[in-house]
């Protein structure tokens, strides 16, 4: 099964008309390229944080409420536990910004997150 968005049309038109400034582009790729990278603590408080950001998804239409509950489990541990210890980072509440399923599976979803005791969000599309 493929994953699409119907909401979403490609409209060749409006892309045909974006323009762009090479010069800007290449000015900014190369100041890009002349930072420094970030210090190891730096780094990993922009990835824990990324990590809050993103919705866990499944887009399988033939998941079964165990494979929910996985998905839904994960999205309220997606760090291990022993490396969130390491960087005492175990006890801030690092999740996903949500849990994504099909509708037929939402209450599935809700379900474990509550047995859960967690009150992360569940997303749906049609």
């Amino acid at each position: 099964m493929s994953a699409r968005n119907p909401g979403t049309v490609l409209d060749l038109k409006k892309i045909c008309k974006v323009r762009v400034n090479p010069q800007s582009v290449l000015k900014r790729a190369q100041r890009i390229q002349g930072q420094k990278t970030p210090k190891k603590q730096w780094q990993t408080a922009w990835l824990l944080n990324a990590v809050t950001c993103i919705d866990l998804t499944t887009l399988a239409g033939d998941d079964t409420p165990s494979n929910v509950h996985r998905l839904s489990m994960k999205a309220i541990q997606p760090v291990r536990y022993d490396l969130l210890k390491k960087i005492d980072m175990h006890d801030k509440g690092i999740t996903t910004a949500a849990v994504c399923v099909y509708p037929s599976r939402v209450a599935d979803a809700v379900k474990s997150l509550k047995a859960a005791n967690s009150n992360l969000p569940v997303a749906s599309g049609t």
